[in-house]
């Protein structure tokens, strides 16, 4: 049984092989092959309309792939019963603009299963972490798109989820600020954690352990950060993004 156990924990956290994903006569996933390891913090980089979006609605089960297969947490995308286990924040903000913060976060607290004192602690702790305390009564309407942003991270992070999936989850974010939320995504991966997030920020590319360059819709290179910048003599991400088949780095 023990044996079991370990390889279990042993399997990769998500398994992409093979996947594609077209729209009409547009192909916008290639054939894309991944794994990611439990505790693991990857970065997906690439320009606009490189396919990072719809890759993350794949991995969510947001959307299905048209070939390929999917495993996340050991279980086949799409599936309903895996929203519980991750956490997702999405480049759009999905919140309900008349309800204050407060009660936008008991509503999807209550969709996670949380309750009573632990909901509570849990949404003075989410809304710490992006420093949105003082504005807990405040509706959503009357938020900036930047502290929107704020608290899509914060309801993504409110049940503690074994991945969390973010796509650009600083855009609009001050600096000051997006380095504290930095510290506690690198504290959750050392946690064990399994982060998936998207960037265009070529600081927050250096700061996962792996990177994934897309570019038209396949990878075009899968690796560490250091180990990227030594396979293209670069001395920074932006030049190794480049010279691996990324193009322009936005």
């Amino acid at each position: 049984m023990a044996t079991d156990v370990t390889t279990i924990h042993d399997q990769p956290v998500l398994s992409l092989a093979g996947v594609t994903r077209s729209f009409g006569s547009r192909t916008i996933l290639d054939g894309i092959s991944l794994d990611v390891d439990r505790g693991e913090l990857l970065g997906l980089l690439g320009p606009s309309g490189s396919g990072k979006t719809t890759l993350i609605k794949l991995i969510t089960g947001i959307d299905r792939c048209d070939t390929g297969d999917i495993k996340l947490l050991g279980e086949r995308m799409p599936k309903l019963a895996m929203l519980s286990r991750i956490g997702y924040m999405a480049q759009s903000d999905a919140l309900y603009n008349e309800l204050s913060a407060k009660q936008n976060l008991r509503f999807f607290g209550k969709l996670y299963g949380l309750q009573g004192e632990r909901l509570q602690a849990r949404i003075q702790a989410v809304m710490r972490i992006v420093d949105l305390t003082e504005h807990l009564g405040k509706p959503v309407a009357a938020y900036s798109g930047g502290m929107k942003r704020r608290l899509s991270l914060a309801i993504a992070l409110l049940h503690e989820p074994e991945v969390l999936i973010l796509d650009e989850p600083t855009v609009g974010i001050d600096p000051v600020l997006r380095l504290s939320i930095w510290e506690e995504l690198l504290g959750m991966r050392d946690s064990g954690t399994t982060i998936i997030l998207t960037t265009h920020v070529m600081d927050e590319a250096d700061r996962c352990d792996r990177i994934g360059l897309l570019r038209g819709g396949r990878l075009t290179a899968v690796d560490t950060p250091e180990a990227l910048k030594r396979r293209s003599g670069s001395a920074t991400i932006e030049e190794a993004f480049i010279a691996l088949g990324g193009g322009e780095a936005q």
